[in-house]
């Protein structure tokens, strides 16, 4: 008996592993997958955003132009 203990040692599995510990693991992976692809869809948005504002200002210098006359008013 003692050598089937001593062999799951030498092989790195954990005998007395809880079922909370797997289950907390499982979310924080789910947790974090969600946040990313979230972050993904907001970058995305942004890219989208920037390309309609160059499209509609007439190209990257005039978009330029027109935040800086925005910000400052003149």
């Amino acid at each position: 008996m003692k050598t089937a203990a001593k062999e799951k040692v030498k092989s790195g599995t954990r005998t007395g592993e809880s079922g909370t510990e797997l289950i907390q693991a499982e979310v924080s992976r789910g947790a974090i997958r969600a946040l990313t692809i979230a972050a993904g869809l907001v970058a995305l948005w942004v890219a989208a955003c920037i390309v309609g504002g160059i499209i509609v200002s007439g190209g990257p210098v005039a978009l330029v132009k027109g935040w800086i006359a925005a910000v400052t008013g003149m």
